[in-house]
């Protein structure tokens, strides 16, 4: 109990006590896991995932830009960052009746985790900040996992969104520390692990992955599982995004990734990572149903739905009703 409310578990906590799980790995263990043949691999992942989730289970999730544009950050793959010119408007934080109401549409919609996220470099206290933590205040009265991303925080914020109901805060770390710098200059590696510290010191869960497809080496890749996986307790959460290039920012002409790495990549986390919840997020329009049935067998077990997330395209609803479907995969329901 927090602040007099209950901070939900997630269904990856709920099946599992940190059964056989591992904290420990080095890199070279963790190159090991990545690079076996993939069929080998993605029998591993599926034989863990089994352990530790319902098969057949899927959570919906939906991403709703509170506050757009504008951010000083310059992450190289951003189409809200002040720095590049890609058509985002800035604008406002969103009116808390608005907010609510996009929730209860997610929520009408089978999504049970409702994630907010401000292009924010930092969290700062005042009105938009109370705000804010009223409006995690009415999703968590629906029910729903609340989830925000709002860039770095202190113990004292990461505390306040914790009483008032938050379940998980979302700050990825991107790439590897070597890959870093060549992505975001306006922030580095400690300042997010730090913020991940004062998650944990408030009792509130970790949404904590990356990005592939930024012209990233597999060491980087690797890197980034091997961050993740040595982190004690391990997300909750691990939301694997693909790049989605955008007109405007320095990444607009990388080249696509291949989908298997993406694969490769969801698998690896499994079994580095059993209990945690492995997200398909962003990217998914670049991917054949098939590549995304394999992401689906590699381990991952939840997916953003909604015509876009914050401000990138994302696949129809009535597209991955369809897809689930095709699959024999079922929505987590609301508990």
């Amino acid at each position: 109990m927090i602040g007099g409310k209950r901070v939900s578990q997630t269904p990856a906590q709920s099946k599992s006590e940190n059964r056989g799980l591992r904290h420990d790995w080095s890199r070279e263990e963790v190159r090991r896991v990545y690079r076996q043949p993939l069929t080998d691999l993605l029998f591993s992942a599926q034989r863990l995932h089994r352990e530790h989730h319902d098969p057949i289970r899927v959570q919906l999730c939906r991403l709703l830009s509170i506050k757009t544009g504008g951010c000083p950050e310059d992450c190289a793959y951003c189409p809200q960052s002040a720095h590049y010119s890609t058509g985002v408007e800035r604008g406002s934080l969103l009116p808390l009746k608005e907010v609510t109401s996009f929730a209860e549409r997610a929520r009408s919609e089978g999504a049970t985790r409702f994630c907010m996220g401000a292009a924010w470099r930092q969290v700062k206290d005042g009105e938009d900040f109370d705000r804010v933590l009223e409006m995690v205040r009415r999703v968590a009265d629906l029910g729903m996992e609340v989830c925000c991303s709002l860039g770095m925080l202190d113990d004292s914020q990461a505390a306040r969104l914790a009483a008032a109901g938050l379940t998980a805060y979302n700050h990825n770390l991107d790439t590897s520390p070597e890959f870093y710098g060549r992505i975001i200059t306006t922030r580095n590696y400690s300042d997010r692990l730090r913020t991940l510290a004062a998650v944990r010191k408030a009792g509130v869960t970790v949404c904590c992955g990356g990005i592939v497809g930024m012209g990233e080496s597999d060491d980087d890749r690797i890197g980034l599982l091997h961050q993740l996986a040595t982190l004690n307790p391990h997300p909750e959460s691990v939301p694997i995004n693909v790049l989605v290039r955008i007109e405007g920012t320095p990444l607009e002409r990388v080249e696509p990734l291949d989908p298997m790495i993406l694969v490769r990549m969801i698998a690896t986390a499994r079994v580095l990572m059993p209990a945690s919840m492995v997200r398909l997020s962003a990217g998914r329009r670049s991917l054949s149903r098939e590549a995304v049935a394999l992401c689906f067998a590699a381990g991952a077990n939840s997916l953003f739905i909604g015509e876009k997330l914050l401000t990138t395209p994302n696949p129809e609803p009535e597209d991955d009703a369809a897809l689930l479907s095709s699959l024999g995969l079922e929505p987590l329901p609301l508990r």
